[in-house]
């Protein structure tokens, strides 16, 4: 299916050059010498590289046959990470490059959006925060009570993240998936 430029608006998946996009930003340009043009702002939603790109004022691109899934993760088994889908519960595994950075933040049962694309996998999306409990984290100094100080913990995930000296180990926090950055301690 077709859509022209004056249907886009941000969110919308089309497909260029053999390629999944999303618009995240176009504009209606009407100079005063030549035919209008949209200016925009795409991503390609496999790599997540931004590009800039104009089409010619009611020129058709084609839609992007592309399908969100809400899928739960269930276990790794060697370098294949394994997920549900909600409505069938069909179990695929997904390959560790497919899931990328995602990974250090993936626990047991998380729930996560998967993007399809000519049905293949190709995007992960993780909620927006997790929690998980800190294994290993140096005991903070006591006394020491300097703002924005922090010091690295490793969290039950695998993943690294910057916490504030008073977090101990055992602890459980709250951390945002899209900065990978400590917001708050969990009790």
């Amino acid at each position: 299916m077709a859509v022209d430029t004056s249907q886009f608006r941000n969110g919308l998946k089309i497909e260029l050059d053999g390629e999944p996009f999303s618009i995240i930003y176009f504009q209606h340009v009407k100079p005063g010498k030549g035919g209008a043009f949209v200016r925009t702002k795409v991503r390609n939603l496999k790599s997540g590289k931004v590009l800039e790109r104009r089409f010619r004022a009611g020129e058709r691109v084609e839609l992007a046959d592309v399908e969100d899934r809400k899928m739960q993760y269930l276990y790794q088994d060697g370098e294949q990470l394994v997920f549900m889908d909600s409505q069938t519960y069909e179990q695929i595994p997904f390959s560790a490059e497919q899931v990328g950075d995602a990974r250090k933040f993936l626990k047991e049962n998380t729930d996560v959006d998967v993007l399809f694309w000519r049905g293949q996998p190709i995007n992960i999306e993780l909620p927006s925060f997790i929690t998980a409990v800190i294994t290993e984290c140096e005991p903070g100094i006591k006394g020491d009570t300097a703002s924005n100080v922090t010091k690295p913990a490793t969290l039950e995930t695998g993943a690294i993240v910057q916490v504030p000296l008073f977090v101990k180990e055992g602890e459980t926090i709250r951390v945002d998936t899209r900065s990978g950055e400590y917001v708050e301690r969990v009790g």
